[in-house]
């Protein structure tokens, strides 16, 4: 018994191309407090968001002189969890941290 397998047609492909649309991104905004240590922002940073020590060590000190830095542009789903994961570590440890999602 063989299968029988349809022709794909360039223009047929062309037209599943064209409406093909990637997911709009959001960013993911860190804010400044006067209670959240600098090390667990950098730690956080590091755990949640895959940035290195560097990085981190950058967004935490533009948090902290501008009032607010990116740490991110994802899906929403993507943002919404890495702010929950992010939010919840805070909270256990006893940290007023904010972080907000912003449409790109």
């Amino acid at each position: 018994m063989s299968a029988r397998v349809p022709e794909r047609h360039e223009e047929d492909l062309a037209e599943v191309r064209d409406e093909t649309t990637e997911p709009p991104m959001y960013r993911v905004m860190i804010h400044n407090d006067d209670y959240t240590t600098k090390e667990f922002v950098v730690e956080m940073l590091v755990a949640v968001f895959s940035k290195s020590a560097e990085e981190a060590t950058g967004i935490m000190w533009a948090a902290h002189k501008n009032g607010a830095a990116l740490c991110g542009v994802y899906p929403y789903e993507v943002a919404e969890t890495k702010v929950k994961v992010a939010t919840e570590a805070a909270q256990e440890n006893g940290f007023p941290l904010r972080l907000t999602i912003e449409a790109e």
